[in-house]
């Protein structure tokens, strides 16, 4: 059986039900992760849990070190992630309380966060025209239908750099482009887990309508952690009969998605980089 990860975003900082459960420090090339691992078994299924925020959600979107996070998950033998997120709605249909299961994304950040493993002297260029696997999305589609919980299959995720919301200016902007939903991590850690050979879905917890929504009752931080405990909920209720699930897949979509994609000649690595990169791509590295 296949071992599953949850990054758990604002609001998720355990998962119900996980027994055995342990602490993992992993150190990384890239720095520290967000925290300590939690790892166990739900269920019979090995899972590794990590609040990419940190306990008591001390790291903003843009400080957290995704490749560490990402990198850890892979060093612990993970071949699937569901990653867990609070979004907002640019979408009249996609309401508060509801779940969107994304099949694509839109990079707004701007630039600072690193969002690859190959740099200084290696360079890779991996396919990432469909960065969600499909088939982590659609049992997290199931399982939220199984539990009759409204949940929205396929859409675009904007990612915008924050930790500011969006002015009305951009939130209509991204209307205006038929996006529909925003938040502000998901695309970094998608790209880094296909370079890490990892099947990546998200499941968007919808909190709100962005600032576009003309209502009597303004958005209001309190409204959408009011929401964001609503949802997390579900999502926990969502991922328990999810994971057993995906454990029992015997082929992930992301596995050799490296094999063609790192362009450097190979005596030309440095030895320090593919002694760093040896966990995430070691058998293409010679």
């Amino acid at each position: 059986m296949a071992k599953i990860g949850i990054i758990g975003g604002s609001g998720l900082y355990a998962i119900d039900g996980v027994q055995d459960v342990r602490e993992e420090k992993v150190t990384t090339p890239f720095g520290e992760p967000s925290g300590d691992f939690i790892t166990g078994k739900l269920e019979g299924t090995e899972v590794v849990f990590l609040p990419r925020h940190g306990r008591g959600h001390t790291i903003s979107p843009s400080q957290i070190n995704y490749r560490a996070n990402i990198y850890g998950m892979q060093k612990l033998g993970v071949e699937a992630i569901m990653s867990v997120s609070a979004c907002g709605s640019l979408k009249k249909e996609l309401k508060p309380l509801d779940f969107v299961v994304p099949d694509q994304f839109l990079d707004r950040t701007k630039g600072t966060r690193a969002s690859t493993f190959f740099t200084d002297g290696v360079v890779a260029h991996v396919a990432f025209a469909e960065p969600i696997s499909p088939e982590i999305a659609k049992i997290l589609v199931e399982a939220a239908q199984e539990l009759q919980v409204t949940v929205h299959e396929g859409g675009t995720y904007v990612c915008m750099e924050g930790p500011q919301f969006s002015t009305k200016a951009e939130s209509r902007l991204y209307r205006s482009w038929g996006m529909d939903i925003i938040g502000m991590t998901n695309l970094t850690e998608a790209k880094l887990a296909r370079e890490a050979e990892i099947s990546y879905a998200t499941l968007a917890a919808v909190t709100d309508y962005d600032c576009w929504y003309e209502s009597e009752e303004s958005v209001t931080v309190e409204m959408i952690i009011e929401n964001l405990n609503k949802n997390i909920d579900n999502a926990k209720k969502i991922l328990k009969r999810a994971i057993p699930k995906a454990a029992q897949l015997t082929s992930f979509s992301a596995k050799g998605a490296m094999k063609y994609a790192i362009i450097t000649s190979r005596d030309m690595i440095p030895a320090a980089k593919k002694k760093e990169l040896k966990v995430l791509v070691g058998a293409y590295l010679n």
